[in-house]
């Protein structure tokens, strides 16, 4: 089987579209995630068996509806975005509320040795942090949670308020925002945050696509889990720290991950 010289010219042009797009700024094509999963990395996949221009490629049995992609987010650095194969706008997207979805969370999580890979030593669950931007905080219209390290002083701020969350969300205040924030106990994040933000947050569930997530491993009192965060304001992308300093070193980014 090859590829036709129309698709292949397609291919090409996504690549270059989102090299010109990123979260913080304003994108000319918002499908070019979308584009380049669904256009390269699926087909490549299903083809040659190599996943490139992404990472990794996992497909279920009916392949992209419930599948996903890692790709090397495009600025370099230890930041890698988990993207579903299927079609899904981002944290508004009613698919993420189906029980027939994937625990994205979960996958990106289970991801996390990509940065271990990038950084050239291990990374402590507690410096490993996902982020999913609202509607109005992202670029792209295709739901990918970035995977980084957390930045060192968003870490000590979580690390004094660890003993206060429950499994209710409650205000949590770090250095420049306000979120609301609860826990999980456990060593994966099996509950799905997209559902927790719907069903404990009354205020979130008739508006979820102005609500930013972020997720980060934790060291509990009573046992391992994860601190789960949600906020209007500035995406939680800024959260994060692709150099990844947190882990003990210093991953250049700001080139072309590709």
């Amino acid at each position: 089987m090859s590829f036709s010289v129309f698709p292949a010219m397609r291919a090409c042009l996504a690549v270059l579209m989102w090299l010109a797009v990123c979260d913080s700024a304003p994108a000319a094509d918002r499908d070019a995630l979308r584009e380049i999963v669904q256009g390269q990395c699926v087909p490549h996949w299903l083809v040659a068996h190599t996943p490139a221009p992404c990472a990794s490629v996992e497909l279920a049995a009916d392949r992209n509806e419930r599948g996903f992609a890692l790709l090397p987010d495009r600025k370099g650095g230890a930041h890698f975005l988990l993207i579903p194969t299927r079609t899904v706008s981002g944290v508004e997207s009613a698919w993420l509320q189906d029980p027939q979805a994937p625990n994205y969370f979960a996958a990106a999580w289970d991801a996390r040795a990509a940065l271990a890979a990038r950084a050239g030593r291990e990374v402590p669950r507690d410096a490993v942090g996902l982020a999913v931007n609202s509607m109005r905080a992202r670029s792209q219209d295709q739901l990918h949670i970035h995977i980084e390290c957390v930045r060192s002083d968003v870490h000590a701020a979580l690390q004094a308020e660890l003993p206060h969350l429950g499994d209710d969300w409650r205000p949590v205040v770090l250095p420049g925002w306000q979120f609301v924030g609860l826990r999980m106990l456990g060593p994966r994040p099996d509950a799905n945050p997209f559902r927790l933000l719907a069903e404990r947050l009354p205020a979130a569930r008739d508006a979820m696509g102005d609500y930013s997530l972020f997720v980060t491993g934790a060291q509990f009192a009573d046992g391992p889990g994860f601190v789960v965060l949600a906020g209007v304001g500035p995406g939680t992308e800024r959260l994060l720290d692709s150099t990844c300093e947190l882990a003990g070193t210093r991953v250049a980014s700001g080139a072309s991950a590709r």
